[in-house]
């Protein structure tokens, strides 16, 4: 995880999606095709621990690309409506990385974090949605970054950081 993530973590896990950013590419790049086997959960239940791997076929790159940026727009959403379980199973891998750190548990560290926004910003994450031209990867890893992020409020990666999601078991999960 980055350094830049720390004290968005250490603030109250801020996200955990702060890790990672190269400042990433303004130009619509499509997602490219990858015949790698993904990695997958073997636990549906919430957890700070990153769900372990198996193997499994590759979607398509589009199909992944959509229900990547659809679990990351749910991931906003929770964070916006203050709920910690859904935020918290969405950024399970994250959340064990940054609980390796020394921070504590999501369910405890993730309700901190709502303090960080205003009334509005929250407003503003249970409706908002991801440029998908903006987004990056292949049908396994998905990058979004801050700037593909359309909301009433405008949020910088200093506020929302670039997000990394992988595919698991079939569902998608903030890893960095």
């Amino acid at each position: 995880m980055s350094a830049r993530a720390l004290p968005l973590l250490a603030a109250g896990f801020a996200l955990l999606i702060a890790g990672c950013s190269g400042g990433g590419d303004t130009s619509a790049a499509p997602v490219s095709s990858s015949t790698a086997p993904p990695p997958a959960t073997t636990s549906a239940a919430p957890s700070s621990a990153p769900p372990a791997t198996t193997t499994q076929a590759a979607p398509s790159t589009k199909k992944a690309a959509d229900d990547a940026v659809g679990r990351y727009e749910t991931y906003l959403h929770a964070v916006g409506g203050k709920d910690v379980a859904t935020a918290c199973e969405i950024a399970a891998p994250a959340a064990k990385k940054a609980e390796d750190e020394g921070f504590g548990p999501c369910e405890q560290t993730l309700p901190i974090t709502f303090g960080m926004f205003t009334p509005s910003q929250r407003k503003a994450l249970m409706g908002a949605t991801v440029d998908r031209s903006r987004i990056t990867g292949s049908a396994t890893k998905v990058e979004i970054p801050a700037k593909a992020i359309k909301s009433s409020s405008t949020f910088t990666a200093g506020d929302l950081g670039d997000a990394v999601l992988e595919l698991r078991n079939g569902k998608w999960y903030v890893t960095d």
